[in-house]
């Protein structure tokens, strides 16, 4: 690998100074975090796009052999590096898995309509990457040469890529202007009755002895006009409501906007973590009553029964891919507030089996317990018979793999994507027989609010621009 540091820079100004190069990739600690909030990765061009959808993979267009998760180890394998210290994410595929992938890696029953959105599978690949580290304020661009694997050819790649993107950031507007939206008006595949309705009949299937929960979701849908901007969307949406794990990704046709608060799967070297979120309440501006909320979060018995079902399910999806005892719960049921509400957090880890890598990882846990429910398998029948609508992107994974082997991403929640006609927001909740069909409407409503204000117009903006 060849690296270049260059001074400091707004993680925004980063990714808005490659906004003129395709495929533009923001990972986005927005959320400062001594550890989860600490670096953001911005990279444009890649030099590849894998595509996986309707059982055929492709590379740039081309065919692959192969499922979706094998041909996509197959386009990272030639080109890997060995992890480096202080280095980081060194680049390499950053991109989504839809939720609906799980359809493709277990029996259970697809969904019979889906909107067409996104693919199952859709990773870009990044030889280039400018890694900023908040806690330093440190700026350090790093190439790795590929799709070159002549030694020679690979360094004089690096270094050309690192001066062509380190004129970019040095030229690039520091204090971008952001262009004010019109306000969307959304339009769920609910009402408040047949969500409820919903709610009652998961809990019907727990009654039975078919689960023990299930995550239920409204899909909220929106014209967009025709001149939306959608980065000046994401810029909105990370200051209303900033999380740890945020993501702005654009692909061909599809532009991908996220707050995500929650870890799914991360891998470095053989060591895994995964960090589910079960029980949420909104937050308040009286600091004593902001604190009674979260205390009374914790100590609520149906929230907390239902983050250690999640914990098990998890506990049970990493003991088939990791060492025999190696399976940790180092916090359970922990408190972690956002912006706009608290969540229960519980970290699981483990090491993963010699011999295994991230796409084994993936395959083993993929989707993510948290926004399924228990028993997995039956609770995604549960939830396609449901919601009706393929999920998508929504409840899906979007982050990197590493052409060293490591991986990071996050549940696709608190997530919005575009197609330039229309937006798509999806915001659920973990159902379970104490659940209160109108405080679990509520919940649904309280996690989208956030995501729906920064689709408001820019009132600061507006002002300056009034004649």
């Amino acid at each position: 690998m060849w690296t270049r540091e260059i001074p400091f820079i707004d993680p925004v100004a980063a990714a808005e100074a490659l906004s003129s190069l395709p495929g533009l990739a923001f990972l986005d600690s927005a959320m400062r975090h001594e550890t989860l909030g600490r670096v953001s990765i911005v990279a444009a061009d890649p030099f590849g796009r894998f595509r996986y959808m309707q059982g055929r993979a492709t590379l740039d267009g081309r065919p692959l052999e192969g499922s979706g998760l094998e041909a996509l180890r197959a386009c990272l394998a030639p080109y890997r590096v060995t992890e480096e210290d202080g280095i980081g994410f060194p680049g390499g595929a950053i991109g989504y898995f839809a939720y609906d992938l799980g359809a493709r890696l277990e029996r259970v029953t697809p969904p019979s309509r889906r909107a067409g959105l996104t693919d199952d599978i859709a990773f870009n690949l990044y030889d280039t990457v400018l890694r900023i580290d908040h806690d330093s304020r440190t700026c350090r661009l790093i190439a790795t040469g590929f799709p070159e694997t002549d030694k020679s050819a690979r360094a004089e790649r690096a270094r050309t890529r690192l001066a062509q993107f380190a004129d970019l950031f040095e030229s690039g507007e520091r204090s971008p202007q952001r262009k004010g939206n019109a306000a969307l008006s959304w339009r769920s595949n609910f009402t408040r009755a047949s969500y409820e309705a919903a709610v009652e009949t998961v809990r019907d299937y727990i009654r039975a002895g078919d689960i023990y929960q299930a995550n239920i979701a409204q899909r909220f849908e929106a014209a967009l006009p025709p001149d939306f901007d959608a980065f000046s969307l994401y810029h909105h949406l990370r200051e209303t409501n900033p999380a740890t794990f945020g993501a702005y990704l654009a692909f061909d046709g599809l532009t991908i906007a996220s707050s995500s608060p929650e870890r799914f799967m991360k891998l470095q070297g053989r060591a895994v973590e995964t960090r589910p979120i079960k029980g949420t309440v909104r937050r308040v501006e009286d600091p004593d009553e902001d604190r009674a909320l979260g205390e009374a979060l914790q100590a609520n018995v149906k929230e907390r029964a239902e983050n250690i079902m999640i914990v098990d399910l998890l506990r049970n999806d990493l003991s088939r891919i990791c060492e025999p005892h190696s399976v940790k719960v180092p916090v359970l049921c922990g408190l972690e507030s956002y912006a706009s509400v608290h969540h229960l957090v519980s970290v699981v880890t483990g090491t993963l089996r010699q011999g295994h890598d991230a796409i084994d990882l993936i395959a083993a846990t993929f989707p993510g317990g948290s926004i399924t429910g228990a028993p997995k398998l039956r609770a995604m029948d549960i939830i396609t018979e449901i919601e009706g609508d393929a999920r998508e992107l929504y409840c899906g994974a979007i982050g990197a793999i590493g052409f060293d082997g490591s991986l990071d991403t996050s549940i696709a929640i608190r997530t919005v994507f575009m197609d330039g006609t229309r937006a798509v927001l999806q915001a659920g909740g973990g159902v379970t027989l104490l659940s209160d069909p109108a405080a679990e409407y509520e919940e649904t409503l309280t996690k989208a609010a956030r995501v729906f204000a920064a689709f408001e117009p820019d009132r600061d903006a507006a002002t300056s621009e009034a004649p």
